[in-house]
């Protein structure tokens, strides 16, 4: 039983040995412990710190393509390397590296194929109180659309077994926490929480430049996963209040027909007519959305199957060198 546990970096030079050092180097039940960084475009020695460590994998974009891709990157060169189990942590430390065992035990005894860390949200102190309330609202909004109970969606501190990790896609280029929680979701992929410690903060976090832009961005992500799983009942309820709106409209126009007074309220009929339109318009975009989720469903068993192919070749040919 092989763990890798994988760390995407940006600049990360001042924090990453820190980072290392806290990791551990033995778990009951697993065989082998590699690591691996991702290096995304550091401009800095980030990977001269990680070889002189003594990491055993480097992933090198030359220039910086974000968290998510670097996060997809790091899968596959850990699928390619022989991983039974992938963790993901951060490169400045955040999470406690003891608590790697909390996530991996789950997956070695069989209970879940996905593990998120919990993180003790409440109590964390370099938290605004705005940032805390906003975590919370974020999981919750996830937990709807996925259908899942996980407490802590952006979490990064989490780990995937090999039948997971071969069914990770992320389209989005902002981050890889909330895309693949509605898609393990949605797919039916086992997965649980942990509660995990936190440490304290060596720099400010990197991933949004403000409050308001992690807002966004998060919002968007979701809707965007939702959309791609689940759009024939985002649109359906979309059109059925559209068209809800404009029957509504129409029975008060003819309310006003009827008693004698319709002719000054000819525009409640055609706005009354243009929101029922709108509405069937928006029911037929849901229809068409859903054959296009079919297809995409169809088109990630497809992808399964060919990296299981490839990442068993490739186990294949490494054994036979």
């Amino acid at each position: 039983m092989k763990l890798i546990i994988q760390i995407p970096c940006y600049n990360e030079a001042e924090t990453l040995e820190i980072a290392l050092n806290d990791l551990p180097k033995h778990i009951d039940g697993i065989d082998e412990i590699e690591y691996l960084i991702i290096n995304d475009g550091s401009r800095d020695n980030t990977v001269e710190v990680a070889k002189n460590w003594g990491v055993n994998y480097v992933v090198n974009f030359k220039q910086n393509k974000g968290l998510a891709k670097g996060f997809m990157a790091g899968l596959d060169a850990c699928l390619r390397n022989g991983a039974d189990i992938i963790v993901n942590t951060d490169a400045d430390n955040q999470y406690v590296g003891e608590d790697i065992e909390k996530l991996v035990r789950p997956i070695l005894e069989g209970k879940a194929d996905m593990v998120i860390g919990e993180r003790p949200i409440d109590q964390t102190e370099h938290f605004s109180p705005l940032k805390k309330k906003l975590q919370h609202f974020g999981s919750w909004v996830v937990r709807k659309a996925s259908k899942t109970d996980i407490p802590d969606a952006p979490s990064g501190f989490r780990a995937y077994s090999r039948e997971a990790a071969m069914r990770m896609n992320v389209v989005n280029e902002y981050t890889y926490t909330l895309e693949t929680i509605v898609q393990a979701g949605r797919n039916k992929i086992p997965l649980m929480s942990v509660p995990i410690r936190t440490n304290g903060e060596l720099r400010p976090s990197r991933l949004f430049s403000s409050m308001f832009g992690y807002v966004k961005k998060s919002m968007l992500t979701i809707i965007r996963a939702f959309l791609m799983y689940k759009p024939l009942m985002f649109f359906t309820s979309l059109g059925s209040i559209m068209s809800l709106i404009g029957v509504i409209l129409g029975v008060r126009f003819l309310f006003y027909y009827f008693g004698g007074t319709g002719a000054g309220h000819i525009q409640s009929l055609i706005l009354a007519s243009m929101m029922i339109i709108l509405g069937v318009m928006t029911v037929i975009v849901g229809l068409q959305g859903d054959i296009i989720a079919a297809n995409r469903k169809l088109l990630e068993d497809i992808q399964y199957h060919v990296r299981r192919l490839d990442y068993d070749n490739q186990e294949k040919k490494d054994e036979a060198e």
